[in-house]
């Protein structure tokens, strides 16, 4: 197990995202929930402008930059703590490294536009570069794999050989499986249960299990609510963990938090 596994807050500053969408499009509430959240021990916040659930509708960069900028800057102007945009865009992702982001969480591992990769070199930040299979408006609709954890660390390997062909520097790149993206129930536990051949690769691992569909799939007592699946999410969590990623995204920072330092503590008595 890696040491010092980073917590990845969330704060999702639109209308539809599919677990808390709406609750802080309003400025003054992304910023309290984002005070929240460091408060609660995140390492990292993630700010998130455009929803990347299954069915979501693109939103244009103008949008995404208003959504998300202004919160970015008034996080830095009162702490330190690291802030990455997610986003597919490269004007987006130029707009909020201006106002004081460090890291580029991109679902579509600088594919997005042909400038991507480049201008993820300019900026010099780090790079998360995610496996979607598809696009978000239709990437559930009849995701198909062969042999899913070859092909996600085949694809996860040849974009971040692309990263440093264009100048990113290697100890600045991240993976991330896209657990939930374009992926079936048993696409996922493929992935979690053989995540140690991601980490092989040699890049850190950010691993995003949390609230999503498949611990409802798992446990369908639990009911359809996102913020009803928070013991599952720590389970596949702490089996991420386990595998070898290095970060976790999550909503619920505290009790992550807390997971971890009962799973240090017990790696430590060994």
């Amino acid at each position: 197990m890696p040491a010092a596994v980073k917590v990845m807050g969330i704060v999702n500053v639109t209308p539809d995202s599919f677990s808390d969408g709406g609750r802080y499009l309003d400025p003054g509430e992304a910023l309290a929930h984002a005070r929240r959240l460091i408060a609660a021990g995140a390492d990292i916040l993630d700010i998130g402008a455009e929803s990347t659930r299954p069915g979501a509708e693109p939103v244009g960069e103008d949008e995404e930059i208003a959504r998300a900028v202004p919160l970015i800057a008034a996080i830095r102007a009162e702490s330190d703590v690291a802030i990455s945009i997610d986003t597919m865009k490269p004007r987006v992702a130029r707009a909020a490294a201006a106002a004081g982001a460090s890291i580029w969480n991109d679902v579509a591992a600088l594919r997005f536009s042909p400038d991507a990769p480049q201008v993820a070199a300019e900026l010099g930040c780090e790079v998360v570069l995610m496996h979607m299979q598809g696009e978000p408006r239709t990437m559930q609709a009849d995701p198909q794999y062969g042999d899913v954890v070859a092909e996600v660390r085949a694809f996860l390997a040849e974009r971040a050989q692309a990263a440093m062909a264009a100048g990113v520097a290697r100890e600045k790149i991240w993976l991330d499986p896209g657990i939930g993206f374009g992926k079936r129930l048993e696409h996922n536990l493929a992935l979690l249960a053989h995540l140690e051949e991601i980490a092989g690769l040699g890049f850190p691992v950010l691993l995003g299990v949390s609230r999503k569909r498949f611990v409802a799939a798992l446990d369908p007592a639990a009911g359809q609510a996102p913020d009803a699946r928070l013991a599952g999410s720590l389970a596949a969590a702490l089996a991420g963990v386990q595998a070898g990623a290095g970060a976790l995204r999550v909503h619920d920072v505290a009790e992550t938090v807390q997971a971890l330092k009962v799973w240090d503590a017990i790696a430590a008595a060994r």
